[in-house]
Order: structure tokens, then sequence, then C-alpha cells
């Protein structure tokens, strides 16, 4: 159990494997099915859910209600979560423009934090770069398309390209000692490029311009955004703004192959060289470059491998390099205009609502698979817009376009700050009892079950010594 559940809590129940959301929980998944687990009242919930998933928030603009709500959710004590998400904003020549992004680590979280920190400020450079040559190109959606991918392209390139560097390229290995070899790259300064690229994180980004008009969505592996927005007066229109770059995919098998057309082991059991289902990614270096690179580069890294044997089994089948790869599939999305809501019995519109786009690794998917993902996110889209506000006391006094006329910020969250929601059970008049401002964290309760308080305690507080559901990001930004 978590460290907010006091051993011997006077409500208890028993879980079995099929009642665990996602795919990490089967009945061979560790003896002893049925397990323990505590059934937790509301106030309970939601401070083990703040404990657990630390929420965020930024301010973008509180006037029109622009913000960005964020959780990052793993609830086995023991596994350390591999996702990262970031929100900022970036100052293109004086204006400023916002990014948010999901980042979903594998194999290690090395690369994922460098691409977490990182990849904003390189995504940022470009676009000063491309306004210091040619400031009107701004204004061309296509243009900065182009420019996103270009720099996503090249940060993914300076991974392997930084430490290629140090010996003139794949080719100049071979006037190179291993001891040599192993001199080099494990020097303090070099130590750390070297090791990125034994990991890899997919990434998904979401960049929104100065004026408003305009959103981007760079995607490289199987995050998941979804752009929701109200249709008539009471439904919602959810639509997907990406697709999963895994073997899940058959387009993505399908090019894999076609790239490879001589070699039948390029993808085996839907993973690439039989090793990983991501086929888009950052990082990943051994599945871009050729096996020099992995043999003579990170073997030689310290501490060093007992057993090469797992790396040996795809490497054998890396022929023609890159099998993974770092373009990012670029969505843009004309955002300007915020129509209202129209009665379907009457030509008096309804006050408009605010447009959501939710941003989530594939952890979130994963929690959805019962009940479905639309009947979730609707419910919650609803849930949210009809919340009863403290200066709402008719119930349709206050513009419901701004969120934080319904989901006011908590009041230790400053404007554009990043630092976390306070996780104590304080009540507000706004919010009945212990339930959450934070727009990503109440997704999350109502993908982890809703109003369903046992569904909720399962995955809260199962008793397990392995992660029983997969690390789950989510960014919820309104529009």
């Amino acid at each position: 159990m978590t460290a907010l559940i006091a051993p011997g809590h006077p409500s208890s129940s028993w879980a079995y494997s099929e009642d665990i959301p996602g795919s990490r929980c089967g009945p061979d998944d560790g003896p002893g099915w049925p397990r323990p687990y505590a059934v937790l009242q509301e106030e309970e919930i939601w401070r083990e859910l703040r404990f657990l998933a630390k929420p965020q928030s930024t301010q973008f603009d509180a006037v029109k209600g622009w913000r960005a709500d964020s959780v990052n959710f793993q609830p086995s004590p023991t596994t350390k979560t591999q996702d990262r998400y970031v929100v900022t904003q970036l100052e293109i020549n004086g204006k400023l423009w916002s990014l948010s992004g999901v980042f979903d680590g594998h194999l290690g979280d090395v690369t994922v934090d460098h691409v977490s920190k990182h990849l904003p400020i390189i995504v940022g450079e470009f676009l000063q770069h491309a306004f210091d040559n040619d400031w009107s190109r701004l204004s061309d959606p296509a243009f900065i398309s182009d420019c996103f991918s270009r720099s996503i392209l090249a940060f993914d390139e300076a991974i392997a390209g930084d430490v290629l560097d140090l010996f003139g390229g794949v080719e100049g290995l071979s006037h190179y000692t291993d001891r040599q070899i192993r001199d080099i790259i494990n020097d303090p300064k070099n130590y750390r490029k070297a090791r990125l690229n034994m990991y890899g994180s997919t990434a998904l980004v979401a960049l929104v311009d100065d004026t408003h008009q305009n959103l981007w969505v760079a995607n490289l592996g199987d995050c998941q955004a979804i752009l929701v927005s109200p249709k008539g007066t009471d439904g919602w229109d959810i639509q997907n703004l990406t697709e999963a770059h895994n073997g899940d995919n058959e387009a993505e098998v399908e090019r894999v192959r076609r790239e490879h057309a001589n070699e039948p082991e390029c993808v085996i059991d839907r993973r690439v060289l039989g090793a990983l289902h991501p086929f888009r990614s950052l990082g990943d270096t051994p599945f871009k470059q050729p096996p020099e690179f992995t043999r003579r580069i990170l073997y030689n890294l310290l501490p060093g491998f007992h057993d090469t044997s797992p790396w040996e089994e795809f490497l054998v089948r890396n022929r023609t390099p890159p099998y993974i790869s770092a373009q990012p599939e670029i969505t843009h999305v004309y955002i300007g205009s915020r129509s209202t809501v129209e009665s379907s019995s009457s030509s008096s519109s309804s006050p408009s609502l605010p447009r959501f786009l939710i941003l989530s690794s594939d952890g979130f998917t994963d929690l959805c698979s019962t009940e479905g993902q639309e009947r979730i996110i609707s419910d919650w889209a609803y849930s949210v817009v009809n919340m009863q506000s403290a200066n709402d006391e008719g119930g349709s006094s206050i513009d419901r376009s701004n969120i934080n006329n319904i989901l006011p910020m908590s009041p230790a969250v400053a404007s554009f700050s990043q630092s976390p929601l306070s996780s104590s059970p304080t009540s507000s008049p706004s919010t009945p009892g212990y339930e959450s401002r934070n727009m990503a964290l109440r997704l999350l309760r109502r993908a982890l079950g809703g109003d369903d308080r046992a569904s909720v305690s399962r995955v809260l507080t199962l008793d397990m010594d392995i992660a029983w559901i997969d690390d789950t990001s989510i960014v919820v930004q309104t529009l």
C-alpha cells in the first residue's frame, strides 16, 4: 500500500486480476489472487490521488481562462515512473507561445529526463531563428509545421551525433582501441552524452502561437492527443489528433517492412527487430545506428555489461539502419474561432464552453479500455463544465468559457507557476469537500472508476510487489 494508507485499514476487500484496468495485471502476474486492497472514503481518495499524482497547474492567461493542469501517476510504491510532462512558455521575439508535452520513457529514465528538459529549448531556438531570418514566415502554419518537425529531428540527431563527433563518425571508430574508446566516453564530460543513447522516449508536444489562433501537435510514438469541443447544448465532439506509432498500427509495420524490403526480421511479433514496440521515438540509438555504435561505444560504458546477449539478439538483425524513425507526425488545427453553443430548440445561443486539449501517455488509454475513452472523456467534460461554483448560485450566471470560473486554481499556485497544488485536505467553497480543482486529476479519477469508490480504491491501494498499472501522465490544456 502507499504511504498514506495505514496498515490494518478498517475497510478492506479483495481484488481479482480482471478488476484492475489496463494490460499490466493478469492471473499469472504473481501468486495470490485475489489480493487485498483498502476501500477508501472520498476524502482519502482525493488525498491519495494528490499524493500519488502530484497535480500541477500552469496559468497562461487568467482573464481568458487559458491554463494547463497536469499529473504523473504510478500507484506502485516500488516503481519509479518513466513518464514525464512539460508545460511552459516560449518567448519568440518578445511574444509568448505555449508548449506542453508528454513523454513516455523506456528501458530507463535518462533519455526521457533529457527530452523533457531540453526539447522545449530546441523548439524555441528553431522558432526564434526562423523569426530572425524571415519574421513573415511565422504567420504561415505550414512553415511552422516544418520548423517544428526539423527542430525535433535535429534534437534526436544530436543524441548520437554528439558522441560520434568524438571519433569522427562511425567510420572513425576503427581507428580506436576499446581501451581508448572506454577512456573517452567514460570521461565525465562525455559520459552523460553517451548514456543518452542507451534509452529512448516517445514524444507528444503541443504548440500554440502567441495569437492563440493555431495549434500544432507533434507526435512520435504512442502517446495520444485529443481535442474536446462542445457540440450542441450537452454533447462533446471528441477528436483524436494522433495515431499510435507502434506495432499495433498496421501502417507503421508496413512502413518499416517497406523500408527494409529484403529483411524479414526487421519486424518480429510486431516489434522492431523483435525488441521494441514503439516504431518512432527519440533516442534508441542501437536501432538507428550500425551495430558498431552499440558494440564499440555502449558496451564500453561503465559499469559495463555482464551479459550482452539480450542486445545481440536484435543487433544481429541490424543490417540497414535506421529502423526506428524520429520523424514526427505534425497536425495543425486552427483554433481561432470560438463559436457559441447553439440551442437545438431555440434561435438564442447559450454561453460558450471551454475547449480542452488532452495529452496523455498510453497508460491513460489502458485505464480507459474497459469503459471506452469517448464515454470517459464525455462524462468528465460534462461534469467539469456543470460544476456548481461559489459565484454561480443560480447555475447560469457565470461565463463558463473560462475554466477559472468553474474550477478556480488553488491559491497556492501563482500565475504561470509549475508548483504543485496543495496536497492538504482543505475544502473550498467552489469544490465541495476534498474534490480537486485540477482538470487532469479529475480526468484521472474518472478513468480509474469515477464515483465507484471500490474501483478507484483498488487501483490506489492494491497490495502487490510490482506495478499493477502502466505509468500515466496527463496534461489538460484549455484552448
